[in-house]
């Protein structure tokens, strides 16, 4: 018989790790979180700067529109995430698991088991870092939450530093979080640009 036949449940269940209890609280965000809205600004490894306005809903949807002016668009419709380049008509996608924001837009998963909070130094601010230790090239994420009693769970995301596979950091600072909001259904559409139009 085996050995792990013989110990208690009790025991077996101490035995397995516990997460943090900032991760814990991360995880009851990600699960209470319905919608949100926020101002961001993006930075790239080259210090430029594009604003836009994110719109969130769970699960797995997720919208990133630019400043006039800006032909991009990145938005993920509970599946695919879609990167859009209306300039040259250019579309990628893949699934929202093989990116770093796979950890925001599914809060079914486990995070577990491929994050770890941060120590930051400042007890009203929480951070946590993501990543698969078996898929490096989707990347990883270090998320960062201030603590808000009005907010799901106690916590504000405030922003995110995402690195690809290429080492490219990406830091994106959100401002006027909004919760709970009515979102359209339609808010996660795009158009295709390779799509000709008929009559020319």
């Amino acid at each position: 018989m085996k050995l792990v036949q013989l110990l208690p449940l009790a025991i077996i269940a101490a035995a397995a790790p516990q997460p943090s209890p900032e991760l814990a609280q991360v995880q009851r965000h990600l699960q209470s979180l319905t919608t949100m809205t926020a101002a961001f600004a993006q930075t790239d490894r080259n210090g430029h700067v594009l604003r836009g306005t994110l719109t969130l809903k769970q699960p797995g949807r997720i919208r990133f529109q630019y400043q006039p002016g800006v032909p991009i668009l990145i938005v993920a419709d509970g599946g695919a995430l879609t990167f859009v380049d209306y300039q040259v008509r250019q579309v990628q996608r893949w699934p929202v698991r093989n990116s770093p924001l796979g950890v925001l837009l599914d809060p079914r998963r486990d995070i577990g088991r491929y994050a770890h909070a941060v120590p930051t130094g400042n007890d009203h601010v929480v951070s946590v870092d993501a990543s698969d230790p078996a898929h490096p090239e989707y990347g990883r994420i270090t998320l960062v939450f201030a603590r808000n009693e009005s907010a799901p769970a106690g916590l504000t995301l405030q922003g995110w530093v995402a690195l690809d596979s290429q080492g490219n950091r990406t830091t994106v600072r959100l401002s006027n979080q909004r919760f709970g909001g009515a979102v359209a259904a339609d808010a996660f559409r795009w158009n295709d640009p390779r799509t000709p139009v008929r009559g020319r």
